[in-house]
């Protein structure tokens, strides 16, 4: 087998001696490149349909979108991991937790807006970026409506929490 793996080494014939790295539209001065994790359908795909690249929608829905999912996965750590884990309060020092780190990367994402941020770069992954964050007003959109739909998906979690066990006396 290794034999055969090292006679392959001078036969261009053989897939495993083909390029499978580019530049980016055959343009190395781009500074990108097309690999086949970044090019392939599936990777496109992804990309295109998270929050901030689907197509025609507005700053405040992509923030609410992104909001409720940090939202509602920040409150899980806090709650279950922390250091009230054992305590009857955990799931409110959970809530109140995921609402300070929600508050605070909203912060960050205001004081980002307020720095004339670039334009967005158009990759091989996406290439048309949404115009939405070309423009203070733009982000600044996406933050208020991230510090919304972020509290709203804690209140979710810790109201799903807090009620497992009815909700699951409802459904059997």
């Amino acid at each position: 087998m290794a034999q055969a793996a090292d006679a392959s080494k001078n036969k261009s014939s053989d897939p495993r001696n083909q390029e499978v790295v580019f530049a980016a539209e055959g343009n190395p001065q781009l500074g990108n490149l097309e690999t086949p994790i970044n090019s392939s359908p599936l990777s496109k795909w992804f990309i295109r349909n998270l929050p901030a690249y689907r197509p025609d929608h507005t700053p405040f829905r992509r923030g609410l979108e992104v909001g409720m999912a940090h939202g509602y996965f920040l409150f899980g750590p806090f709650a279950k991991l922390g250091p009230l884990r054992n305590a009857p309060p955990a799931n409110l020092a959970g809530l109140l937790s995921t609402i300070g780190l929600v508050v605070i990367l909203t912060a960050c994402l205001s004081l980002y807006a307020n720095s004339n941020p670039p334009k967005p770069v158009a990759t091989v992954t996406v290439p048309n970026p949404p115009s939405a964050f070309n423009t203070t007003e733009g982000w600044n959109n996406f933050a208020s409506a991230f510090l919304i739909g972020g509290i709203g998906g804690g209140v979710t979690a810790y109201f799903l929490t807090s009620n497992l066990g009815f909700i699951q006396g409802l459904f059997g």
